[in-house]
């Protein structure tokens, strides 16, 4: 337990996501104990334990829906004449067809990478914006230098005091970053855009601009501005926004999903350690125990379709 939360801890520093699961009932016999826990990763590779062979690829395919859904999920694993009477509203129905007939329920829970916040110069409003995103519980990097990344989970807020707003605006749009902001008036704002046309940035590049930087409360003080500009950050990020495009790499993985013929089970042919060859064909099995069952007679199973 304590190198899993090791590992937790530091891909929370490395702003990777992750899904924890955490098995919450079982019904013997099965090797999940309540309590037992396990990190999924992007790769489908899984630190931790929480079933068996059979249990795996089902935990990790959908661990991959709830990364890209964002939405915590209770899954039930188990025989499908043992659904009635166990669920509960809301709970994903796995049916299990392996030798076992145990059951497990377990909780995967998506852990994304909290926002992060570029803000570009140094002056007093720069200091109260980390500030405040730093109390929302949200990542802050405050930086003079224009040599920063950012990916779709970072927002870039320049505030550079007219120093060097085009060179920092033109590296923020060369970026992947979810939100660019200019703390300017809009006169400045306007030639500034006009500067980055005649360079030759993108109009495309040029709508993700937001110049002037924040809701628009008229003429106001330093706090006031970062408020404005942490409020229209918020309001993007309740909006679906500042998602690091990471988070959605599980769903990218390539996979080549297919019906284990003796059990139904679906799993992964690129991953799967129990893989046989009949007549041209591959066939994926859950566990070495369907490999040997199919080996035994393979014409038996063999007509069972591969998934789409």
């Amino acid at each position: 337990m304590t190198e899993l939360l090791g590992e937790a801890a530091r891909l929370r520093a490395a702003r990777e996501p992750y899904v924890l699961a955490t098995v919450v009932w079982r019904r013997a016999p099965t090797s999940g104990t309540p309590g037992a826990k396990a990190i999924v990763h992007l790769d489908g590779s899984v630190d931790g334990w929480v079933g068996g062979a059979c249990a795996q690829p089902t935990l990790v395919r959908q661990a991959r829906e709830v990364l890209h859904e964002g939405v915590p999920r209770l899954v039930y694993l188990g025989p499908a004449d043992g659904l009635d009477g166990v669920l509960r509203d809301g709970v994903v129905r796995v049916p299990m067809a392996c030798e076992s007939e145990g059951a497990l329920e377990i909780f995967l829970e998506p852990v994304l990478p909290s926002p992060h916040v570029v803000v570009v110069g140094d002056s007093d409003l720069t200091a109260r914006l980390a500030a405040l995103v730093g109390a929302l519980g949200w990542s802050v990097t405050v930086t003079d230098r224009a040599d920063f990344a950012a990916d779709a989970g970072t927002a870039v807020v320049v505030a550079t005091q007219g120093r060097w707003d085009e060179e920092a605006v033109q590296t923020a749009l060369g970026t992947e970053a979810g939100y660019v902001g200019l703390v300017a008036s809009a006169r400045r704002a306007a030639a500034l855009t006009e500067w980055l046309r005649g360079v030759d940035v993108p109009e495309a590049a040029l709508a993700r601009l937001h110049a002037p930087a924040g809701l628009d409360l008229g003429s106001v003080e330093h706090e006031e501005i970062a408020v404005a500009i942490l409020a229209e950050l918020v309001a993007l990020r309740a909006a679906g926004g500042l998602h690091a495009s990471a988070s959605f790499a599980a769903v990218t993985v390539q996979q080549q999903e297919v019906l284990d013929p003796v059990c139904g089970m679906t799993v992964d042919l690129t991953t799967s350690r129990h893989v046989s060859e009949w007549q041209g064909q591959s066939f994926g099995f859950c566990a070495a125990s369907c490999k040997h069952t199919f080996d035994s007679d393979p014409e038996k199973y063999a007509e069972v379709s591969t998934s789409d």
